[in-house]
């Protein structure tokens, strides 16, 4: 048994099971490896930020580890940005670099670099695995890390010579018992000044973050409201929400700063449940940073890397709440929009038409601003949200989302911009005959920087500024786009046309795309 067969092996005796890749020379003995390692399913991504985009969509509907594999530094720095996504969706992800045999590196060929250095900041955990004999046991080191609270990036770096080594000691080739830590639960003094400040009579705000807004958590934290009066709010972009019918809603921070400070500002308390204080994404001139009021109290019930479920629980019972009335959203399903395009439409048609169980995954940017919350009162759904706030993450999450739940509908709302960065998931969609339905809202600008120019105070848009913020001229064609990679594609005009083509789309049993010109 080689290293890449031992390292396999390893992975899949820790349920990774799927393993998103872009491999290079340096990964060959990984890839015949895969042949004879049962267990392991390879999902080829055509650019390294779908592959490492895909292992985030995956691991927010499994909250288990896929891997990734990577080629040498350049092939890491592509898979950056979307690796910052994940990390700040507090995914977990096995992470996997190929480099030049160990020999090879002190020779300075084109493609050395030093990954390590460029793998840290979008790392919680790295390490260089030095032999065929250290794999089995980094790599259950890799996969506890990966799975320590809240999720986490661990990146392992395979030098050639490690993977086709063969396996020498006893110690190389067995399972080791490497767990993942526990989160930590915060103490009964945390859990009773929680209390405390909610039966204090001041208004108060729980601010829930990571997994705080999934179904469960979110029935618990509901008790808690309507047992104190606090109100629910989430960051602006929560890695995964439970919406829909059935379930308790709860509010997104605005993001822009000014309507943002209005909506936290009548709040004399914020509670943090696995969130963190809400700051605004950006900086700009003559506005603050920071969005709470001034001398408003601040208070930690449980840390971003905290047993969650646990601190909801024991705020509960401190309360004495447990037999409280959460409030849950009754199914209210819009009218269907007709008439001309326009955004407030499209979000309706969206909340009218999504599935039961539904995993929308949102990088609408502008047009979609105000689509989950007319989604409260849908058919129960998740939605996906871009922590990072790097773009082009929007299609490889859909292609994890839909690889993790392959019998859940994938709607994907995509800005036209924004798809451009990582058009080439479409062609993952085809070949893995994804569950998924992509909606791409043409409107051939960056409109969200023309907003941004005004929010900074940059003087008026003239002629070269415009030039870097249109991408017509040529317009892209999606629909022939869709089609060169395989997908079907529709183009519309108008609601109607719109509104035909999401039911063929939903109906479809594999990918659809849909060009809605704005």
């Amino acid at each position: 048994m080689n290293g890449a067969e031992s390292l396999l092996r390893s992975l899949t005796g820790r349920d990774v099971e799927v393993c998103f890749a872009n491999p290079g020379t340096s990964e060959m003995h990984f890839v015949a490896a895969l042949d004879k390692t049962p267990g392991m399913r390879p999902v080829l991504g055509l650019f390294e930020g779908v592959v490492t985009g895909a292992a985030d969509g995956y691991a927010r509907m499994t909250d288990r580890p896929a891997c990734t594999l990577l080629h040498l530094g350049p092939g890491l720095a592509n898979g950056l940005s979307n690796l910052h996504n994940a990390r700040r969706a507090q995914s977990a992800i096995v992470n996997i670099v190929g480099d030049h045999a160990t020999y090879h590196r002190r020779l300075d060929a084109p493609l050395t670099s030093d990954i390590e250095g460029a793998a840290r900041p979008f790392s919680d955990w790295v390490r260089t695995s030095p032999s065929a004999d250290t794999l089995a046991v980094d790599s259950a080191a890799a996969v506890a890390a990966a799975c320590g609270p809240p999720g986490r990036i661990a990146t392992l770096i395979l030098p050639a010579d490690a993977a086709w080594s063969q396996v020498r000691s006893e110690n190389g080739a067995c399972d080791s018992a490497i767990v993942p830590t526990t989160p930590a639960r915060p103490s009964d003094a945390i859990v009773h000044a929680a209390a405390r400040i909610l039966t204090g009579g001041e208004p108060t705000a729980l601010i829930l973050g990571g997994r705080a807004t999934r179904q469960s958590a979110l029935a618990c934290a509901g008790k808690i409201a309507a047992a104190s009066g606090a109100k629910l709010l989430a960051h602006t972009f929560a890695p995964r929400v439970s919406r829909g019918a059935g379930r308790v809603d709860v509010e997104r921070i605005p993001y822009p700063v000014d309507q943002a400070i209005a909506a936290l500002d009548p709040y004399s308390n914020l509670i943090l449940v696995g969130a963190k204080p809400p700051v605004s994404f950006f900086a700009y001139p003559n506005k603050p940073s920071t969005l709470h009021r001034p001398g408003a109290r601040i208070h930690e019930l449980v840390p971003v890397d905290g047993d969650i479920p646990y601190a909801l629980e024991a705020l509960l019972d401190a309360l004495d709440a447990r037999t409280a009335q959460a409030r849950l959203e009754p199914l209210a399903l819009p009218e269907r929009p007709t008439g001309a395009i326009e955004a407030d439409k499209i979000g309706t048609l969206i909340a009218r038409a999504l599935p039961a169980n539904a995993i929308v995954v949102d990088e609408s940017i502008t047009t979609g601003r105000n689509f989950l919350s007319v989604s409260r009162g849908s058919r129960p759904h998740e939605w996906i949200l871009p922590t990072g706030g790097s773009i082009g993450f929007g299609l490889p999450v859909a292609a994890g989302a839909a690889i993790a739940c392959p019998e859940q509908k994938v709607v994907a709302l995509e800005s036209d911009g924004s798809g451009l960065y990582t058009a080439q998931a479409l062609w993952t969609f085809a070949r893995e005959s994804l569950n998924i339905l992509t909606l791409v809202f043409a409107n051939r600008k960056y409109q969200i920087l023309r907003a941004e120019m005004r929010h900074v105070g940059a003087r008026e848009i003239g002629p070269k500024a415009a030039s870097l913020l249109d991408i017509g001229q040529p317009d892209v064609d999606w629909v022939a786009l869709a089609r060169g990679f395989g997908v079907e594609a529709h183009r519309v005009h108008d609601m109607d046309q719109l509104s035909s083509q999401v039911d063929r789309g939903l109906a479809a049993r594999g990918p659809y795309l849909i060009e809605v010109v704005l």
